[in-house]
Parts: C-alpha cells; structure tokens; sequence
C-alpha cells in the first residue's frame, strides 16, 4: 500500500474488515494530506468458506468504474493464502471486464515491508515501463538517476526524499524519477531514460534487478549524505551495533569505516526486516523480536549502538552511546511532534 500510495491505482487487500483502519493510522503519514484508493474487501467467514470470489470481482468492478483508477492491484492476505485464491486469474477477468490493467501482488501477510513494497513496486516495473521492443529507440540522458525504494517506511515525510534530490542535483545528478514518492505513474514510465539506478532503500532491489536484467541499466546500492545523521563521536577502537534497515544501516557502516580505523572498529549490522546475502557481511544479524534486540546489545558490549529512539528504553541498563536514526517502520508515528 505504501509504495503504490501515490501512483493513481485502487489497491484492495482481499482481508476481512480492519486491516486497513490500521495501516492509515499507524503506517501512513500521507493519508491525510492525500486520497489515495485502497481498500479491503471485507472477506468474510462464509465467503473464505465457499469461495464466493464472484463478490470481490463484482465489489472492485463497481467501485473501478465509478472512480477509474489508473490500475487495480490485487493483495492476498493470510486467509485467501490458506485458501489458494488464483489471484493472476482473478486479476485477468477484472483486466478483461474492465480494460484497466490489473495485476496481483503475491503477498500472504507473513512477510515484512520490505518483501511487500518490493513486489510491489518490481510490479509497477513490469507493468509500465515500456516492453523491450519499445526502448529499443530510449533516449539515456546523461548524468540522470532514478531513486529506488523511498517509501515513508524508511525515509518518513517527503522533505528526506527531497533532501536526496536536492543534493544529488548539488553533485551534478538529475534525479529523473522516485520510486514512489513525489512522483507519479506517469514519470515513473519514463524510468528507462535514467543512465543508472540508485537503490535507497531494500525496498526498491528486486526493481533495479528487474531492469538491469531486462533492459540493461545498471545500478548502485546506497545511501547519499549519509554522514550528515552520523554526529562526531570518535570511532577508533569501538564495538558498533547499526539496526535499521539493511541498505541506509550498511551506509552508515561504511562512513564509520571511513572516519576510523577498519581493523580496530567492529561494526555489526542487525534488522528485524529482511536481510539480502549479497548486501550482508559475516556477522550481521537477522532480529525476529524485541527480545533479540535486548539481549544482544546486553550481551553485545557494545560501545555505540545507532537505532530508532523508542527502542532507547528496551534495554534501560545500556552504559554505552545511544545515537536516534529515525525508522518509520519500527516507531510509526510515535516520534512525530
């Protein structure tokens, strides 16, 4: 839901009533500044029972032909998981009846943001960005770069993907589109004209993978201006524990590495979100709950340890350095003033 919010589709998490009162309130700090279509079906006890998918397809075409969205994306939940909804099927009789395109989101609740957002935003790709046979003739402008993974889930308001843009143009860099705040589907389409990729966040790897495989453009995985959230503390010859997600926690790594010692500053990357292979170095750590969290820096030693702030009082016997890296996915709208 947040990383098709602002691309003019109708969203519908195929879930009994409720689920979406919880994603506006806790998860979603554009949604009373900004309509967006997102809806839950309303999957009730007998339906999941019988299998009455005739209602959902007839709920979303009325709802499709009164507000005309742009696309109509399907998303399972636990229940039609377990059930075995043939959401691609589902998704081609409502693109047939209809003449939007419509496409499924194959997730089943069971996995965090990051792998949602990611197959979301890789299905915006497949969908939008010209087939083979059209890019043949793409214009690459130089020294252009789309931004890859800027949700709110980990960058908060819009003026942190701004702050990003802004800077980048400050290094010679236009950013031709961001995936998927403050842009449309319609610039979004454009993608291909970009000479390289920049993956911000884990959220948008699965795209860049996506485009580089079919299309060729290449990309980079990192964080600009990171060291603009690292205060001056003094790095030499301290044990450091990073827990954001994985992408902006390895960039902050690496700018501790560059103003310190390498060999006498250990620095350990952990997350509750998902943790790619190729993005993770020998010793970093996957979180499943609050408690990993306490125990390993109780047990940890840690001198410095950089993590959202309400996760500060987790472990109040903690003598070392505390630094705040705001995570909109683990405190919501606890920090907002």
């Amino acid at each position: 839901c947040s990383a098709l919010y602002e691309l003019g589709g109708m969203t519908v998490m195929h879930d009994p009533s409720g689920c979406n009162s919880t994603y506006n309130t806790h998860d979603e700090i554009r949604w009373y500044d900004q309509d967006s279509l997102i809806y839950i079906s309303g999957l009730t006890e007998i339906d999941a029972i019988m299998g009455n998918d005739e209602k959902f397809l007839n709920d979303i075409m009325d709802a499709a032909r009164e507000l005309k969205p742009r696309f109509i994306a399907l998303a399972g939940s636990p229940i039609p998981y377990m059930n075995g909804t043939d959401f691609p099927a589902l998704a081609e009789v409502l693109e047939q009846e209809l003449g939007i395109p419509t496409f499924s989101v194959p997730t089943n609740g069971m996995h965090d943001y990051v792998y949602g957002a990611g197959l979301a935003l890789e299905q915006i790709a497949r969908q939008f960005v010209p087939a083979k046979a059209v890019c043949e003739e793409k214009n690459i402008q130089p020294h252009t770069v789309n931004l890859l993974g800027v949700t709110p889930l980990d960058f908060g308001a819009y003026s942190r993907a701004g702050y990003m843009k802004k800077n980048l143009e400050k290094c010679g860099w236009k950013v031709l589109s961001t995936w998927a705040m403050g842009d449309d589907l319609e610039v979004l389409s454009h993608a291909l004209e970009a000479e390289v990729n920049l993956v911000v966040s884990s959220v948008g790897l699965r795209t860049a993978k996506y485009l580089e495989k079919e299309f060729g453009t290449p990309y980079e995985v990192g964080y600009p201006f990171v060291d603009e959230l690292i205060p001056e503390l003094g790095y030499e010859r301290k044990k450091i524990l990073i827990i954001h997600q994985q992408v902006i926690a390895n960039a902050i790594r690496q700018e501790i590495r560059t103003r310190s010692d390498e060999q006498n500053t250990e620095v350990t990357v952990a997350s509750w979100f998902m943790m790619k292979s190729e993005l993770s170095e020998e010793g970093d750590l996957s979180l499943k709950e609050e408690m990993d969290y306490c125990k390993l820096v109780q047990n940890g030693n840690y001198d410095i340890v950089f993590a959202d702030e309400n996760m500060r009082g987790l472990v109040p016997g903690f003598k070392g350095t505390f630094v705040n890296i705001r995570h909109f996915a683990v405190s919501g709208k606890l920090q907002e003033s």
